[in-house]
């Protein structure tokens, strides 16, 4: 009778966490004492809601003592303003940064080119020489920007049309 294979359990909920907050990068911000978003809690504001959920986590183990507020606002379709976040220096000086129709990595990169402190001036000059993303998932955005800058061809112009159309009798069997 073969033996049973062993079970080999694959990583733990909480090491794939550790692995995530520790990822590199690690986002520690240098003489801030806290900063404030305000998004929009539903179908608006995309990049602010991903860089809330993907980086702001990363961003809060690496800073435990960083004084981080979220304002998850109702938006209508009606209303019109934009999402922001602010950054309150050490020193009581506030900076307003707009992140408005921003990919989350631009947020980060933003936030922490304000307050990264010189390790992220040597992380980010590290990459870009040896012509890697600065943070993981840029290459996304980088792909993105360059699929809408590629102009669409037209599939109604009569040219278009006419070579689509299959070819029948006599034209289907000449050369």
């Amino acid at each position: 009778m073969p033996r049973k294979p062993k079970f080999i359990p694959g990583p733990s909920r909480l090491s794939v966490i550790l692995k995530e907050l520790n990822e590199e990068p690690r986002l520690s911000l240098t003489g801030l004492r806290g900063i404030s978003l305000k998004l929009a809690a539903k179908n608006d504001h995309f990049g602010a809601r991903h860089f809330v959920k993907e980086e702001l986590g990363r961003i809060r183990y690496a800073n435990p003592q960083l004084n981080v507020e979220v304002n998850k606002v109702p938006k209508s379709l009606q209303d019109n303003w934009t999402p922001e976040m602010v950054v309150e220096f050490e020193d009581g000086a506030k900076t307003t940064i707009d992140i408005s129709n921003k990919w989350s990595t631009s947020i980060t990169k933003e936030l922490m080119d304000l307050a990264g402190g010189n390790v992220w001036k040597e992380h980010k000059a590290a990459a870009q020489s040896a012509g890697l993303p600065i943070l993981p998932g840029e290459e996304k955005e980088r792909l993105a920007a360059a699929k809408k800058r590629t102009p669409k061809s037209s599939t109604r112009n009569p040219e278009n049309l006419e070579a689509m159309r299959p070819k029948t009798g006599a034209a289907a069997i000449l050369p």
